[in-house]
């Protein structure tokens, strides 16, 4: 835990190692707290897509006066803690807002494992857990035992499935063959999707040729991609986490991976992603996705950049806003900062987001994007659950 941050209005002075903004302590406020990577191996991601989002989502709600509560508005005071990208770090962080910042609501963590692994504090204390950086296929076990945990991604099955779909289409088309190398992560959320996708690849009928894991946090990634250009792939998958995807992208280019179909996870949807590789980058598939061309989405992503500075990126940035605003509809829906209130009122109520309707069924919301694909400089979402307006795929045309 490194930092704590709060917001009250919406510009920020440093006084003392806190953010006290404004002149005055609000006369009413609501405290939120949130505990994510600003220090480790995800923070880069935590940083694009989680964090600037929650200054966004904070600095409008004050900008208009606060929550609006029975009693009246409320602002935010938000209280942060750096998880360090360390599961243990994390619980005892939310432990600590749960028992002595008393904080009313937090944010659900950053990353599948952090989820999974905090779910238990989370529930202990009844904080209403919108899990948006989450996939699993142990969704069905995880809503049950977890009565306040919420998911907003999808499943395990519902990405690699999308994946194997886009991939046998391409083959029926007789633009690919049949090789896939595969390549995982070795944390939560690599782990499920490499063993997920396995049985769903083969039954469609795709040989892996390469199937290797690696740590998080690996520095050299070019063993791995070398591994893989060696079995000849008509396609590359890696469920990969931000270092990685930015790292085997700068090896398959430096060794020329010849693939049609090119996929790497989380971060491909990031804007430093695009200005990197350049056109490059044209043709690579990736999680997520996003309809950029819609009336709310273009406005999310201005003032996104007006106020955080930083660009939205192409997936979990609108997610994760998404997220903030169904917490925001939820606690002005029932007029107080009561957890369990809030939890029944997220469970049986539609929300206006960014993203469209939203509406949770047994907990989970099946309206998102499972794979997009840079094309002419903008990542559009390819393959979905119930969205609207997926671009058509394209084949990867090399690296030049």
């Amino acid at each position: 835990m490194r930092n704590k941050t709060r917001w009250t209005m919406g510009t920020a002075t440093l006084v003392a190692g806190a953010l006290i903004v404004g002149s005055a302590q609000a006369a009413s406020t609501i405290k939120i707290g949130a505990v994510a990577p600003k220090t480790g191996p995800l923070a880069g991601g935590s940083t694009v897509t989680h964090w600037p989002n929650i200054q966004l989502w904070v600095h409008q709600v004050n900008a208009r006066g606060g929550l609006q509560l029975k009693d009246g508005k409320a602002k935010i005071e938000l209280i942060e803690y750096d998880d360090q990208t360390n599961p243990g770090v994390h619980i005892k962080a939310a432990q600590r807002l749960a028992t002595q910042d008393k904080v009313d609501f937090i944010i659900a963590p950053y990353g599948t494992g952090f989820n999974l692994a905090s779910a238990p504090i989370y529930a202990k204390y009844g904080y209403p857990q919108i899990a948006v950086s989450a996939i699993s296929d142990k969704i069905p076990t995880l809503t049950k035992r977890y009565p306040n945990l919420f998911f907003t991604l999808g499943s395990t099955t519902d990405f690699a499935g999308s994946v194997s779909n886009i991939l046998s289409k391409m083959r029926a088309d007789g633009k690919i063959g049949n090789k896939i190398a595969m390549v995982n992560v070795a944390d939560a959320f690599g782990i499920e999707l490499a063993e997920t996708a396995r049985p769903i690849f083969k039954k469609a009928g795709f040989e892996i040729v390469y199937d290797k894991s690696y740590p998080l946090g690996t520095q050299d990634l070019s063993p791995i991609v070398k591994g893989a250009k060696a079995t000849n792939p008509d396609a590359f998958v890696a469920w990969s986490y931000p270092p990685d995807t930015f790292g085997l992208t700068k090896q398959a280019m430096i060794q020329d991976l010849k693939v049609k179909a090119y996929y790497t996870a989380v971060a491909t949807a990031f804007p430093a992603f695009g200005k990197v590789f350049g056109k490059a980058a044209q043709g690579n598939l990736g999680a997520g996705g996003v309809d950029p061309t819609t009336p709310d989405m273009m406005a999310y992503r201005k003032l996104h950049k007006e106020v955080t500075g930083k660009t939205a990126d192409y997936w979990a940035s609108a997610n994760t806003y998404a997220s903030l605003q169904i917490l925001e509809q939820a606690i002005e829906g029932v007029g107080a900062p009561d957890r369990k209130a809030v939890t029944e009122y997220i469970k049986n109520n539609t929300f206006k987001t960014i993203m469209g309707d939203i509406k949770f069924e047994n907990q989970v919301s099946y309206k998102y994007w499972t794979v997009g694909q840079w094309q002419d400089g903008v990542f559009y979402g390819v393959a979905s659950s119930r969205m609207n307006n997926a671009k058509p795929v394209i084949l990867k045309q090399g690296w030049k």
